[in-house]
């Protein structure tokens, strides 16, 4: 069968090398010079960055993705474990260093205040049969968005949740900064979502010796293995149907013929998909600044959340850093940061600037994908399926959601829905 995925993100990469080894003629899409999206890296003077993601939580979506399109992601990457995930600082002065694992995330949060340790793993503990559900019936197995489901209906907002569970108002904000960083309101997120906390604690974090953007470039070399045709610089601009079943993608440079068509982008970008789409809207990217520093880098671990307004999250990588803003960014962010203390301005010897528009221009849409607007957003994402036959979703914009584990499990459950050749 032809399939033409749209868009080479991670989720259209993931999505082709799967449907290649189940024997498909796979042609992959892409707007941009290059395939990787999010999933690439931003070089200046001498120095680099992810231009993305730093890390991932669920290594086993990685692992399956390339055991299922060929082989075994040890033989290419070295997948390593963060031992320290991040610190939390807080106004008040003090901190809070989340490492994986139950017992350590017990002795962090003690110290953070006597009983809160246990508060913290009782709330994370909480979610342990929601994973179990989440699982089997959302995430690993093609679901029917028309059947009633307990957890995914469910009317509680993870802020009343958080209320629920913790006085102390930086577990609070400990347990929603993954939701905040994304571009997200908590009022406006399923408490069910609070799950990433158990995942977290149970499967830990994990980063790729050399930078995210090698995950990236490693699937684009396996689209060469698997016999996939890329087709970049190019965008696609609506679908081909007749008589109610996709035919074609239509591009600048002509129809690209298709038996099956996976939308590996915004839905908001296909003419014909954007109508099933348009009760949704994407969530905001922050400012990101990547900075190269002469001298000596400070001390900081992997990833350091600052909390206030701004909200502040500082990835480093040796002597490069990442800085990405949320809130009231009144300033220039390293002047924001300098506050921290941390003040490296005087180090700066290269500098990038993202603003949220540049973003979304460069990789043609969201990569934090659809904004939360209440328990209602699940059922308004796309995919695997979509309304159009022989149309199917994958990526950030589709189900379950933005973020590595998401974006590879969506690209799982189209192939599933595909099925072999």
């Amino acid at each position: 069968m032809r399939v033409v995925v749209v868009g080479g993100g991670f989720g259209g990469l993931a999505a082709a090398v799967r449907l290649a080894k189940l024997g498909h003629a796979v042609t992959v899409v892409e707007r941009a010079p290059t395939v990787g999206g999010a999933l690439s890296e931003v070089t200046e003077d001498g120095f680099s960055w992810d231009a993305g993601p730093t890390y991932t939580l669920l290594p086993a979506v990685v692992r399956d993705l390339f055991r299922k399109s060929g082989r075994p992601v040890e033989r290419e990457l070295e997948l390593v474990p963060l031992d320290l995930v991040r610190e939390h600082r807080f106004e008040d002065g003090s901190s809070v260093r989340v490492a994986t694992g139950r017992a350590a995330q017990l002795a962090a949060f003690e110290e953070l205040g006597a009983g809160l340790g246990r508060r913290w793993v009782d709330y994370v503990e909480s979610y342990a049969d929601d994973w179990d559900v989440l699982r089997r019936t959302y995430l690993e197995n093609p679901w029917d968005p028309a059947a009633p489901s307990r957890l995914l209906d469910g009317r509680e907002m993870l802020h009343k949740r958080l209320k629920k569970a913790f006085k102390d108002e930086r577990l609070r904000l400990v347990a929603g900064h993954p939701f905040v960083a994304e571009g997200h309101e908590l009022r406006n997120v399923p408490a069910w979502l609070g799950v990433t906390a158990y995942v977290e604690q149970r499967f830990g974090a994990w980063t790729v010796e050399g930078g995210m953007h090698r995950l990236g470039a490693a699937l684009a070399d396996r689209l060469a293995t698997r016999g996939v045709t890329t087709v970049t610089g190019t965008e696609a601009r609506d679908l081909v149907i007749r008589e109610g079943r996709v035919t074609a993608v239509r591009t600048a440079t002509g129809d690209l013929d298709a038996d099956a068509v996976v939308c590996a982008i915004d839905p908001r970008g296909l003419p014909t998909l954007a109508p099933y789409v348009e009760r949704t809207m994407p969530a905001i990217p922050p400012v990101v600044v990547h900075v190269g520093l002469s001298g000596e880098a400070p001390d900081l671990p992997h990833e350091l959340v600052l909390h206030g307004d701004p909200m502040l999250v500082v990835r480093r990588s040796g002597d490069a850093l990442t800085v990405h803003g949320r809130g009231r960014l009144s300033e220039d962010i390293l002047r924001a940061l300098a506050r921290h203390r941390i003040d490296v301005r005087a180090q700066v010897a290269a500098r990038v600037d993202r603003s949220p528009r540049d973003q979304v221009e460069l990789w043609g849409s969201s990569p934090m994908g659809v904004r939360w607007q209440g328990r209602g957003t699940v059922r308004r994402r796309l995919g695997p399926r979509t309304p159009v036959a022989g149309v199917y979703a994958a990526g950030a914009h589709a189900t379950p959601g933005a973020g590595i584990p998401f974006v590879g499990l969506s690209a799982a459950l189209v192939a599933a829905e595909i099925g072999p050749a």
